[in-house]
């Protein structure tokens, strides 16, 4: 039931352009897994062996904290309406901060959003479908903008300073990197 690609495929891409969540898993050698999901209009297929995502504030930091020991990431889509079906993007990933050249060259790619944090960039090494016939089907009713106004109200010295409080260092307790400073 499972099928391998080296790259993504337009049926791949189109998919992944109708999908309204996807999951995102990285880890380091030791220490906890971190699996989170990701929604609004933050994913973006840069060609089929590369992608984009926006990583928004959250109460953790753990993604960007894991891809400075371990660069390994997984993504995962699942179809919760139509036909069943998984599809899991597994290669290396980088994280980028507003500070980084490559902020500034690839955020144009992204709609404005209060609390931007970081810029992913996987390289795809491996695409993996299954049947996903497990899966719920769920009705998609809208986008939470919860976290946007959230993230409005703080400002960016509210937001700089809940990073301070929440994002400079991991569950592990190892740095972030949010900051010059806490790498």
């Amino acid at each position: 039931m499972a099928q391998r690609f080296e790259r993504l495929t337009i049926a791949h891409i189109e998919f992944i352009k109708k999908q309204k969540v996807f999951f995102v898993a990285t880890g380091m050698g030791e220490g906890r897994i971190n699996l989170s999901p990701k929604g609004m209009d933050t994913f973006k297929v840069l060609d089929p062996d590369r992608i984009l995502w926006l990583n928004l504030t959250g109460s953790g930091n753990e993604t960007a904290t894991h891809l400075q020991y371990n660069d390994r990431m997984t993504i995962m889509f699942c179809a919760f309406e139509g036909k069943p079906l998984i599809l899991r993007l597994y290669g290396s990933a980088r994280a980028y901060h507003e500070r980084d050249d490559f902020w500034k060259k690839n955020i144009h790619r992204f709609p404005e959003i209060s609390g931007r944090r970081q810029l992913i960039e996987l390289n795809i090494q491996l695409v993996q479908t299954s049947c996903g016939m497990a899966v719920p089907l769920m009705e998609f009713k809208q986008e939470r903008d919860l976290l946007k106004i959230w993230a409005e109200k703080k400002g960016k010295k509210g937001l700089e300073d809940y990073y301070h409080q929440k994002n400079t260092t991991s569950l592990d307790g190892h740095p972030t990197g949010i900051f010059d400073n806490s790498k």
